[in-house]
């Protein structure tokens, strides 16, 4: 205001303006702090982590966001400061700022993507900001192997074993556990417990195995580690396995480092993990350990304590919970009597670092300091590091401090603190004050040339806040007010400072370089430019300059005057430069670098010049000046207190005088203050300071400090002197309140600073410390105060606190913590229960100070032991209390009371009371009632007992399954103690239970009440079936799977299945199929579903069903049916021709209805039409699209082209064919060109056509032209020439000149290319050649040929022509024409070959050689039958050697059925495989049928001829009969037929036709002839209790098996009825006879039983001599000799197991039918003699044989029946002696339900006692056996070894075990195999009696034997019975009539036989051989099919004798 004052310019401002401008400088500021204040920095809100380790297989991503105000810019740069971009696949940068790594292939790494240092960037407009390194590592998956090496041990030390992994998975795969295996025997893992150091083994925390005290035995171990990759979670075991080599000393060895330890190791590890340190040293005897750890910064060592946290294990050292404080450097010290050894180890605790600065935002005005404190932690600390905004400040201290804050200044500050593994930073921001706005200029002078005498006027204008200061100078100098100099300034309304600089009347020497300069306190701003003043040189003075050695002199010359032409500098005479570090500068500057007092202090003149030669000179001194230099000096390593101490300080160089001082801690004059410290000068430069007894206060920094003229240097040292520790506050014994929180003291000082730790006593008395448990929350201990949360009696005792720093022993004290507690009982009220009449005791225990007195009280009234004697009160005094007993020597109900313990001591009292209850346990439950039940659950109810003086709590309901346990199977329900009924849910269905109840009060349980039976009811199936799986097998059949549902789901047995199936469109409800249930345990369920539609959606479900219901469906799984081929071609096909080359082809798809798939595409096949034949030349072209277009095609070419589409399911229909021509084009050049001469004036041209005339040739075009250099300039002459036209005669050519011919050939389109150009002269001499060329013709069969032969030549040359090498004579097909050529008339195939033709005159001669290929039919193809199968056959076609000529177009397959007519079909050329082999198959063929084929080839020419027939059959067989059991269920009024028991024989069933009548009638009744394959057929409407015949008859296309079988209807109740006595046929002779005996006279009647019994006595007599017996156990209906294998609930038939399904009740002859089966045996005699006479099969029989079995009788002999006719056959029965009712079916109550068949008792039915008398007149000379199986003809033989009854152990190694008979008590028992043990090798044909179950065996009708006596002996079908129908006889075989000599002599009874590999065993007595057969009769019709497509084995003929058995296809039962 005073400048505005005294300045007469603002005197007139308004004071308005004043305001106005204040306001506005106000505003100003203030906006500026606003916008400080909006404005922020960025700031981390997510940084990435310091290390990014990821597998290529999974990818990363790097998260970084940052916040602000403008929101933060996020950049990721690498650590070099250079930008990341994306990388295609590789790398990333994300919108949201996040840096992504994804997924790559291995062969994509690049290191400098994936193994990089990265870091994020966040700026605004405030700054930028770093995170830490982010180092991102990708690791490739790649193989690797662990392995465990071999580890040599001294017995009895430890040995470590290192699991090895190589280095390159080493940072990410650890070990987690080892194996331990000990010889042979499996893998054991190593278990280690937490806190378990003892063990053998021990787990260490780093992988390795530590074994202790290894002995003999480690040594045959092996080892091996597990590892996981923690990337990608995979585990491995090592590849290797690790042995220990264990060495048995023989002499002392000491102790001595294993090979590859060594000292000075580093390890390191994280805070708060658990490591390990090794020491792996052996000797023997075996060493000690003792571990050291040095004192910080100190050699002394002291011992590592052992506690809780740090444990030693042999020699390796384990600190668990590591602290930082555990980082130093250890030392292992070994020894044992021999020697010592000592290992040192490195620690580092490595803790994670962070740093944090203060403060995080500051604002500070200009010039001010600002101060930021960067407070870190972690370890270790490497290095610290400042940035600012992203920039490196170079500054390495935590405290970085601004000493005056400028403009530049603002923005954000980074700390960054780093080591090896990781870094951390933390950021601030510094923002401006207000008052801050640097100088700057708003208008300045410029750069004037003047003349002198005129006043110069200079204006400077600048701005700033605060308000600057402007001054000026010329030439450095600064300029003031003077006599022609005024400098003047004022500032104007906005702000601005006006300056100017005024001189007048200018003179020459006011000339130079002036500057203005506005400054402020917040900076400072310049500008200067030169004023040039016309006049003579002149240089102003300048002054003396002073600089420092070592700096560099920068001076002006201050020249005035102008113009100037140069200005020099010199120095004694020279004009510089003269040295290198000299520069002159034109402008007058000179620049001395680096000065030096030596060289450069001198006296410098500057020299200005004009151009007329005037000059100015003035001179500059320069004095250098030189620093002082302290040589550095350091304290001794290690002071301790009461040391001597002296600091030398010596300045080597600087100039004089010198000043030197010391300082302490930075202080000035500090030294005077400290005692024993002294300081004394040695000469000019020196000076010592002594310390003559060090104490802790003379630690710190020392500073000396130097100073001169020139300037000042100083030297830092610190001195730390060591002090032992002494106590600041000493803790003492200290007694807390219980409960409260206790803090004691300890304090202490000394260097370096000790460390305070507390322990505590083990036990009461003060002695062996122990570390306070780190895990305590309630115990701490910081800096040094112990600190315990809520003190308790439990914390009471002796504590030590110990100071240690290393430096003389430590301090330690040891006080005694109490705690003071009044009593206390820690339980107020307790229960305590007796049992009436018997002692107890109570008690309580008070715990707090004694005395403490105890009183009792009951029921509130004072208790006094005198009043009653049954009281007594006992005391005992405790470490911490008091323990009182009041005891009672017996209980009473009255003493049910309260009882009250009063505790009283000085500090307090407290009670506890104890409810004295005296109780009994209550009685037993009675009165259990059953009130309901169901399926799932059980009502009860019962009568509640005496509750023993206690409320009843609870009632426990007992239960459990009948075979269960009680102790372990039990289950229980709880029922509250006032209820008295109760249910018991979640029972299973059709399951027995038993049941009890037990009582339960607070005393106990009650005994449990009698048990209850009950078995639940039967329920559907809860649960659907499991793992239904539907699979397409082709496009009609999907395959339905499913196992079982669980088994606790059944609720009951499950019968069968029922399999849904609709289409997913449809709302159609489901069609079920039903599929028996299988009996093996989870065995898979298959269906398959047939005739489906094409590539079509079906819904299939799936139901289990048992008696009660079907159970629920499982859901439905969706599938389609296998893709078809498209139906229909593509239509409207159309193709359009474009080029030459280019031809268009489009169609419309197919209709979609017709598609049977997806349309994936289309393929269009085209090729030359004249090639069609041969697919070798057809090409494919696929397209999505409905046109292409086919390029690349021959020119001029018809093409033909069909289309067709494709799905996955193969290629459609093809299209008709289409046709199109390709345009012409130019024709390619003539192929050849010949000139002749043919006279002194003329010359021959001839030519080929051009190879590819690319259209129609109209003409051809001659050109000649004279061969010299003047008509080489010349156009040709030329001469068209037709098409037809091969030569051209030159004419008018002149004599021996030479010229040059070509030819060219012309289409519509244009001249093709020029020939080959030949020259030839005009001569008299005419040599003989041959104008046409060697060429190759193709004639067809049978037509004209002419070759060529065209000559010239003076004289005329003679043509001769051989024919293959022969010269040819003319015949009737072949002459010679006039013009020489050759005529070949109707040309066959003998006719190809080579044809030659000369020509020859006395001037020369010529040849050409012309091929002939004739194009003739093939010969007959060569076929090769390859493989048949059910449907198809396939051979190999091939054409016939010679036929090489004429490729062939196809071939036609000609093949007939056997009863069929013939049939064609088309195979095309062109798909031969190696060999000129076609392979084709013939499908859709008829099952197991014989057919003839033959095949013929097509070529152009014509068909060939007819390969030789071919005969073969496709694979299968009729169908297979199977047993009864599987086929029938039979109930009262009808029967089940379940028609999936047959087996097709690999020929898909075709229909049935079933028959049925009684069992005495003749005719049949026909219930259906047309029965559908697959699923049930119900036969209604039969009586009850009655026999019937079943004939049933399976077709198919191989043919049709009759099968008959007999069975009887239940009664009405469920019964069976007895079997049924077999008398004579009712229409036989012999019956109708006896029918009417009451009619016939006695006499008559007499005679006629006379006849009678002599034929039978007869017939007896013959057939008892030299029969061969064998037998056949019998049942019923021809039941099993053998148990069903598949059926394991029926082995233990005495004890009656009903069957599982009960609609299938015992059936007469079935294994239910107990005594029939025991007693029956039937005795088969007949002749067996091979060729014996009436071995021969009879004629006359009818169609159809009944072989009806005849039931035993009671205990007499059957009548015989009578003898059919033809046959030499007699049956005979024995009846059976037996204690068991005849016929019976037996149910043992209860058996069904609760009986498990795989656990129930093997019953074996012992022989009669009466009934074993040998057979001495035996039937076939033998003796009776046990077995079942011959009885003598004078004995009762009794067959108690009945079908699968008899269970006895093996008896052999064989499949069968057989007892040789030895008399009357030997005994057979067969054993029954596994059926897939079947040896098809060994007797696959042989016969068998059991194949068919229960229900004996059908027959097949269709067999090809012909002999009965080859029939199978033992079979029910071998018992033909008078007056039944007869089969006809089957062909003979071979033309032998007996067909006995051949044992394998029909194919079809081999295919048939093959289909018995599971049959039981029959016995041949006479010959001892076991011969078996199998049957496959369980099989899958795909098995069956495999079955009989496979190579039949060949069966060895020696396993058949002479009477060998052979089963026979026409069986009855």
């Amino acid at each position: 205001m005073d400048r505005l004052r005294r300045n007469p310019k603002c005197s007139s401002v308004p004071l308005r303006l004043l305001a106005l401008l204040v306001f506005v400088s106000f505003n100003t500021v203030d906006a500026a702090r606003a916008e400080n204040e909006d404005t922020m920095g960025p700031v981390f809100i997510r940084e990435p982590p310091n290390r990014l380790d990821f597998s290529n297989t999974t990818g990363a991503e790097v998260e970084c966001s940052a916040r602000g105000n403008p929101q933060p810019e996020i950049i990721w740069v690498r650590s070099d400061g250079t930008a990341v971009g994306d990388v295609p696949g590789l790398r990333q940068v994300l919108p949201n700022g996040n840096l992504a790594f994804p997924p790559f292939r291995a062969e994509d790494y690049r290191q400098e993507v994936h193994a990089q240092v990265y870091v994020c960037l966040a700026r605004n407009a405030v700054g930028s900001i770093h995170s830490r390194d982010v180092h991102v590592r990708a690791v490739v998956q790649q193989f690797y192997d662990t392995d465990v090496n071999k580890e040599y041990a001294i017995r009895g030390n430890s040995a470590i074993l290192k699991c090895s992994i190589p280095s390159f998975v080493a940072d990410f795969v650890s070990v987690i556990s080892w194996l331990v295996s000990d010889g042979d025997g499996d893998p054991v893992p190593v278990v280690t417990r937490d806190n378990e150091y003892d063990g053998k083994y021990l787990v260490l925390p780093s992988g390795e195995l530590h074994i202790r005290d290894v002995g003999p035995e480690d040594g045959y171990k092996s080892y091996q580690c597990r590892t996981k990759h923690r990337l990608t979670g995979e585990t491995r075991l090592s590849a290797t396995k690790g042995r220990l080599v264990i060495t048995e000393p023989t002499a002392s060895v000491a102790p001595k480092m294993k090979d590859g330890q060594f000292t000075g190791v580093k390890a390191s590890s994280f805070v708060g993990s658990t490591l390990v340190m090794t020491c792996m040293v052996q000797g023997f005897p075996i060493p000690s350990f003792r571990w050291y750890k040095f004192i910080d910064g100190t050699t002394r060592k002291q011992a590592v304590a052992l506690n809780d946290r740090v444990k030693q294990v042999s020699g390796t050292l384990i600190i668990k919970e590591a602290h930082v404080d555990d980082s130093g450097k250890y030392l292992c010290v070994v020894n044992n009597s021999v020697g010592g050894e000592s290992v040192e180890t490195v620690l580092t605790v490595t803790a994670p670092l962070a740093a944090v600065v203060e403060p995080q935002t500051q604002t500070v005005d200009f010039g001010r300091p600002a101060v930021f404190t960067c407070n870190f932690e972690g370890n270790p600390i490497k290095t610290i590091g400042w940035l600012k905004d992203g920039r490196s400040l170079n500054h390495e201290d935590a405290v970085l401090r601004i000493d005056s804050v400028k403009k530049e200044d603002k923005g954000m500050y980074q700390c960054f603190v780093r080591n090896d593994q990781e870094s951390a930073q933390a950021s601030a921001e510094l923002k401006l004050g207000g008052r801050f706005e640097p100088p700057q200029f708003r208008q300045t002078f410029e750069e004037n040339t003047l003349q002198t005498g005129p006043s110069v006027f200079l204006k400077c204008v600048a701005s700033g806040n605060p308000t600057p200061e402007i001054t000026w100078e010329l030439d450095g100098k600064k300029l003031s007010n003077s006599e022609r100099l005024q400098v003047g300034q004022y500032v104007t309304v906005n702000g601005d400072v006006v300056s100017h600089l005024n001189i007048s009347s200018i003179h020459t020497n006011d000339g130079g370089l002036y500057k203005c300069i506005a400054s402020s306190k917040v900076g400072s701003a310049e500008h200067m430019a030169k004023v040039n003043v016309y006049g003579l040189p002149f240089v102003r003075p300048m002054d003396k300059r002073s600089i420092v050695a070592g700096e560099t002199l920068v001076v002006t010359c201050p020249v005035a005057g102008y113009p100037i032409e140069t200005i020099v500098w010199e120095r004694d005479g020279r004009v510089l430069p003269i040295n290198g570090k000299q520069k002159v500068f034109p402008n007058g500057t000179l620049i001395i670098d680096n000065v030096e007092r030596l060289s450069d202090q001198a006296v410098y003149t500057c020299v200005a010049r004009n151009a007329q030669g005037y000059s100015a000179r003035g001179t500059l001194e320069v004095q250098v000046m030189v620093l002082p230099f302290i040589i550095p000096f350091y304290p001794y390593d290690e002071v301790n207190a009461g040391d001597s101490v002296q600091l030398n300080c010596h300045v080597a160089k600087g100039d004089k005088p010198l000043q030197i001082n010391w300082n302490f801690q930075s202080e000035e004059d500090q030294l005077a203050s400290h005692a024993l410290i002294q300081t004394s000068k040695v000469g000019d430069r020196s000076s010592i300071l002594t310390i003559s007894s060090a104490v802790a206060g003379h630690s710190g920094n020392y500073t000396c400090t130097a100073q001169n003229a020139a300037g000042f240097a100083s030297h830092t040292v610190t001195l730390n002197v060591n002090v032992p520790p002494r106590w600041i506050l000493e803790p003492t014994d200290k007694a807390f309140a219980q409960g409260s929180d206790a803090k004691v003291e300890c304090k202490a000082d000394g260097f370096p600073r000790p460390q305070v730790t507390w322990k505590r006593a083990a036990g009461d008395t003060p002695g062996d410390y122990k570390d306070l448990k780190p895990n305590n929350p309630n115990i701490k201990v910081e800096d040094g105060t112990l600190s315990i949360n809520n003190i308790q009696k439990t914390n009471e005792g002796y504590y030590l606190c110990e100071a240690v720093n290393g430096i003389g022993s430590g301090l330690s004290a040891v006080i005694l913590i109490s705690v003071q507690a009044p009593p206390h009982f820690e339980i107020k009220l307790r229960n305590q229960t007796s049992r009436r009449g018997e002692p107890t005791v109570l008690q309580c225990e008070a715990k707090g100070e004694k005395p403490i007195g105890i009183l009792w009280n009951m029921n509130n009234k004072r208790l006094d032991p005198k009043s009653d004697n049954r009281y007594t009160i006992r005391e005992e005094i405790l470490p911490n209390g008091v323990l009182s007993d009041l005891s009672i020597k017996r209980t009473e109900r009255g003493d049910s009371a309260l009882f009250t313990c009063v505790a009283t001591n000085a500090f307090g009292s407290d009670d506890t009371s104890i409810n004295m209850i005296v109780q009994e346990v209550p009685e037993v439950p009675y009165g259990l009632k059953v009130l309901d039940k169901s399926g799932r659950s059980v009502q009860l109810s019962w009568a509640a007992p005496y509750d023993g003086n206690s409320p009843i709590k609870r009632y426990l309901i007992e239960y459990k399954i009948s075979k269960g346990s009680w102790e372990v199977d039990i289950d229980r329900v709880l029922v509250p103690g006032q209820q008295t009924v109760a249910g018991v849910f979640n029972l299973r269905p059709a399951t027995t239970y038993h049941i009890r109840i037990v009582a339960e009060n607070e005393i106990g349980s009650s005994e449990p009440s009698d048990t209850v039976t009950i078995i639940t009811a039967e329920e559907a199936p809860s649960g659907p079936p499991t793992n239904v799986k539907v699979e397409a097998v082709d496009q009609h059949i999907l395959t339905v799977s499913w196992k079982p549902p669980e088994r606790d789901e059944w609720n009951g047995e499950i019968i069968g299945y029922y399999v849904g199936y609709k289409l997913v469109s449809s709302d159609k409800p489901y069609l079920f199929e039903t599929v028996e249930f299988s009996k093996e345990e989870g065995k898979e369920h298959h269906l398959q579903i047939v005739n489906l539609k094409t590539y079509t959606q079906y819904s299939v479900v799936v139901q289990a069903f048992n008696k009660v219901g079907a159970g629920p469906m499982s859901e439905e799984v969706k599938q389609y049916t296998a893709e078809g081929i498209p139906e229909q071609p593509p239509q409207d096909t159309t193709c359009t021709t474009l080029t030459s080359q280019t031809i268009r082809v489009s169609w419309v798809s197919p209709p979609l209805t017709s598609a049977n798939g997806v349309i994936k595409g289309y393929k269009v096949v085209y090729g030359p039409s004249d090639m069609w034949f041969d697919e070798n030349t057809k090409d494919t072209k696929i397209t999505s699209s409905s046109e292409t277009i086919l390029h690349g095609l021959q020119k001029y070419t018809n093409y033909s082209m069909q289309v067709l589409a494709f799905t996955s399911g193969g290629d459609g229909v093809r299209s008709a064919p289409i046709h199109c021509q390709t345009e012409q084009d130019v024709p390619e050049a003539p192929a050849s060109i010949k000139a002749l001469v043919m006279s002194g004036d003329s010359i021959l041209v001839s030519w080929k056509p051009p190879e590819q005339p690319n259209g129609i040739v109209v003409q051809y075009t001659v050109y000649v032209r004279e061969d010299s250099e003047d008509e080489k300039e010349q156009e040709p002459k030329s001469q068209k020439v037709p098409q037809y036209q091969m030569t051209y005669e030159a004419t008018g050519l002149k004599k021996k000149e030479h010229y040059e011919f070509w030819v060219t050939a012309s289409t519509n389109i244009g001249e093709g290319q020029p020939s080959k150009s030949v020259t030839l002269s005009p001569s008299n001499r005419v040599p003989a050649k041959i104008a046409s060329f060697d060429d190759q013709f193709t004639a067809t069969y049978k037509e004209d040929v002419k070759l060529p032969c065209l000559a010239v030549g003076i004289p005329v040359p003679e043509v001769k022509w051989k024919v293959k090498g022969v010269v040819f004579t003319a015949n009737d097909r072949m002459r010679v024409l006039p013009e020489g050529f050759l005529l070949i008339k109707e040309v066959n195939r003998g006719d190809a070959g080579e044809y030659s033709c000369s020509v020859e005159n006395s001037f020369g001669q010529d040849t050409v050689t012309h091929q002939l290929i004739v194009h003739a039919p093939p010969h007959s193809p060569q076929v090769s039958l390859t493989s048949t199968t059910t449907s198809s056959i396939t051979m190999k076609l091939r054409p016939h050697p010679t036929d090489t000529n004429t490729p062939l177009h196809g071939y036609t397959v000609h093949y007939k059925p056997e009863f069929g007519d013939w049939e064609t079909a088309q195979v095309a050329a062109g798909q031969e495989t190696s060999g000129g082999q076609n392979k084709y198959t013939l499908e859709g063929l008829w099952c197991g049928t014989r057919y003839q084929i033959y095949v013929t080839a097509y070529n152009n020419i014509g068909t060939g001829e007819a390969s030789d027939i071919l005969n073969t059959r496709t694979k299968g067989s009729k169908p297979v009969i199977p047993e009864a059991s599987r086929f029938i269920e039979v109930s009262a009024n009808s029967i089940t037929l379940h028609l999936s028991a047959w087996s097709d024989g690999g020929c898909p069933m075709l229909y049935f036709v079933v028959e049925h009548k009684k069992r005495l009638q003749t005719e049949w009744n026909q219930v259906s002839s047309n029965v559908k394959p697959g699923g049930n057929f119900v036969v209604l409407d039969l009586d009850p209790a009655n026999w019937y015949h079943l004939r049933v008859t399976a077709h198919n296309n191989a043919g049709f098996a009759v099968a008959e079988y007999e069975f009887a209807t239940l009664t009405v109740t469920g019964g069976t009825i007895a079997p049924a006595r077999e008398l004579p046929d009712q229409d036989s002779p012999l019956k109708a006879f006896l029918k009417n005996l009451n009619l016939i006279v006695p006499t008559a009647a007499a005679i006629l039983v006379i006849i009678i019994a002599i034929i039978v006595m007869c017939v007896l007599k013959g057939k008892s001599s030299n029969q061969k017996d064998d037998v056949v156990y019998n049942q019923s209906a021809g039941g099993n000799s053998t148990m069903d294998k598949r059926r394991p609930d029926l082995r233990d038939e005495l004890g009656y197991i009903a069957p599982p399904n009960r609609k299938l009740p015992p059936v007469p002859g079935s294994n239910y039918n107990t005594c029939d089966r025991i007693k029956r045996g039937t005795v088969i005699r007949g002749s067996f003699r091979s060729g014996h006479p009436h071995a021969t099969w009879d004629p006359r029989r009818h169609m159809y044989e009944e072989l009806t079995l005849h039931p035993p009788g009671g205990r007499g002999r059957l009548p015989l029946p009578p003898r059919p006719h033809g046959s030499d056959e007699t049956i005979h029965r024995r009846g059976m002696e037996d204690e068991i009712c005849p016929y019976a079916t037996f149910h043992l109550l209860g058996f069904r339900e609760e009986m498990d068949p795989s656990k129930a008792m093997q019953f074996q039915t012992f022989p009669h006692q009466n009934g074993h008398g040998g057979g001495s007149g035996s039937i076939g000379g033998g003796t009776g056996t046990t077995g079942g199986l011959v009885g003598g003809n004078g004995s009762a033989a009794h067959a108690h070894s009945r079908s699968g009854s008899q269970s006895m152990p093996r008896a052999g190694n064989g499949r069968y075990s057989r007892v040789p008979h030895n008399g009357p008590s030997s005994a057979f028992s067969p054993e029954y195999d596994d059926p897939a043990n079947c040896e098809p090798e060994e007797d696959q044909y042989g016969g068998s009696s059991s194949q068919y179950g229960q229900y004996g065996a059908p027959y097949d009708h269709y067999g090809s034997r012909g002999s009965v006596s080859r029939r199978s002996v033992g079979s029910a079908r071998n018992l033909p019975v008078s007056g039944s129908p007869e089969p006809p006889p089957p062909p003979p075989r071979n033309h032998d009539p007996n067909n006995s000599s051949s044992f394998n002599d029909s194919k079809d009874s081999n295919e048939i036989s093959e289909a018995e590999c599971d049959r039981d065993q029959l016995v041949n007595r006479n010959y001892g051989v076991s011969v078996r057969a199998n049957t496959k009769d369980g099989m899958t019709t795909e098995e069956m099919r495999k079955l009989i497509e496979r190579k039949p084995n060949e069966a060895a003929a020696g396993h058949h004798m002479q009477n060998g058995l052979t089963p026979y296809d026409t069986v009855a039962v």
